[in-house]
């Protein structure tokens, strides 16, 4: 699941101290040639080669491309900042900005985005990712534009609902808990000689998918200042019950062992799944899926409102660049300019970031899914950030998923166990807050 999503890591404080040690005096490039480092498959290179053969001619200028799988951007962009070779323009995510920030990584560009780009016709989200105030995100000056947004959303095996006589989900209210427990339950069939389960409910990842349920219900990871943790609360502690419930109450997602035997995603990808996750990175693959299925928002809690997040990349401009403003020009351009994002958006890996160019895909766009307005109204409405990109460090964050196998595996109830993963976590964000300058 981590090498679908997208980035959503903040630095660590190893990568942190080598960044800060090495980030001055930085080598840009010269003359007329600058350099764009970004993770991607071969579509993606094809579509940014494409934009960017028509940015050179605009600009004589002329732009090498620096491509790594997503495995290895990390790696490779420390790398490069420790060699004291970082490229001019770069992929960045948001749990990265203060950090690269603090240590002189990255230029701001508020001034001359402002003066180039509509902002009221790009996702907020995506633009406000990379705003810093020094002291929260989502504030202040901007760092990076944003390469893109990925509304995380919630798809479903129409094919097996057709089977199962089931009426289709409504597109635009959600089920709340119990009605989505009932309809999966009536989807999980024993139908193997063995008595084992090769049709089941849903398979939903903890560290993907526990948000939504939280979020629904009221709870939430941190403070509106980010002081504190959250989690010990009694609406966090009924949806992380509810999540594992599923798996070894209600029987309607595979347990560990059966994932080991078959992950999640594979059974989806085979029709053994009701209820799975779909990002617009999935899209393409989902679109040679064998059977037919479509978007619904997720499931509500206490608060009957659904949830969701969102992610995004960022493209950021070297504070060493010896070229910033064909630099900072050419990560506006990737962003935003319309014949750029056709390219992006022709090779099916992303949403359009022009809000006009998104509600035209959602009405000509004839493949899979039908539902596609359900990731704008995430994009618009109500996806949210990842918790762990509105702070210093993901370390808080990441601990919680440490040592919740108990949890999901039923031997621990979610109330305990928050409370006692409450104070570690709490202790790390005030490291993560101190080293910040916060607090």
């Amino acid at each position: 699941m981590k090498s679908r999503i997208l980035a959503v890591t903040a630095v660590s404080a190893v990568a942190l101290a080598t960044i800060t040690g090495c980030s001055s005096g930085a080598a840009g490039s010269d003359g007329d040639t600058i350099t764009f480092m970004f993770r991607g498959n071969d579509a993606e290179k094809a579509a940014y080669t494409a934009a960017i053969e028509q940015f050179e001619k605009d600009h004589d200028v002329d732009v090498k491309i620096i491509m790594t799988t997503a495995d290895e951007y990390s790696t490779k962009l420390k790398a490069a900042i420790t060699g004291k070779q970082i490229p001019d323009v770069f992929y960045i995510d948001p749990g990265s900005v203060q950090a690269y920030v603090k240590s002189g990584i990255v230029k701001e560009i508020t001034d001359k985005v402002e003066e180039s780009v509509d902002l009221d016709n790009i996702w907020e989200y995506g633009v406000d990712s990379y705003r810093f105030d020094g002291k929260l995100m989502g504030q202040g000056a901007i760092y990076a534009m944003p390469k893109d947004i990925g509304p995380f959303s919630f798809g479903y095996n129409k094919t097996m609902f057709d089977a199962a006589g089931i009426p289709l989900p409504d597109p635009e209210v959600p089920y709340t808990w119990a009605e989505f427990v009932d309809v999966a339950k009536k989807l999980t069939l024993d139908t193997n000689a063995d008595g084992t389960l090769d049709q089941w409910g849903t398979g939903l990842n903890v560290q993907w998918n526990l948000q939504p349920f939280v979020w629904s219900n009221g709870g939430d990871w941190l403070n509106e200042d980010r002081t504190k943790v959250t989690v010990d609360t009694p609406e966090f502690a009924e949806a992380l019950q509810f999540f594992a419930d599923m798996s070894n109450v209600e029987k309607v997602t595979p347990s560990t062992s059966d994932a080991q035997t078959l992950d999640t995603y594979q059974r989806w990808m085979q029709g053994q799944i009701g209820f799975f996750p779909v990002g617009p990175w999935d899209v393409p693959t989902y679109e040679k899926l064998d059977f037919e299925w479509d978007l619904i928002p997720y499931p509500v809690g206490a608060t009957g409102e659904t949830a969701t997040w969102t992610g995004t990349l960022g493209i950021a401009v070297a504070e060493t660049t010896k070229n910033a403003d064909i630099a900072t020009e050419l990560a506006i351009y990737l962003s935003t300019d319309p014949t750029a994002q056709q390219s992006l958006v022709d090779a099916g890996v992303q949403v359009p970031n022009l809000k006009d160019m998104a509600d035209e895909w959602v009405a000509s766009a004839t493949l899979p899914p039908a539902n596609k307005q359900e990731f704008l109204d995430i994009a618009n409405e109500y996806g949210r950030a990842l918790p762990a990109n509105t702070t210093y460090s993901a370390e808080w964050y990441d601990e919680l998923f440490k040592n919740i196998q108990p949890v999901l595996d039923g031997e621990q109830s979610a109330e305990d166990y928050l409370a006692e993963v409450q104070p570690r976590m709490q202790q790390l964000l005030d490291k993560a807050n101190a080293d910040a300058g916060i607090g």
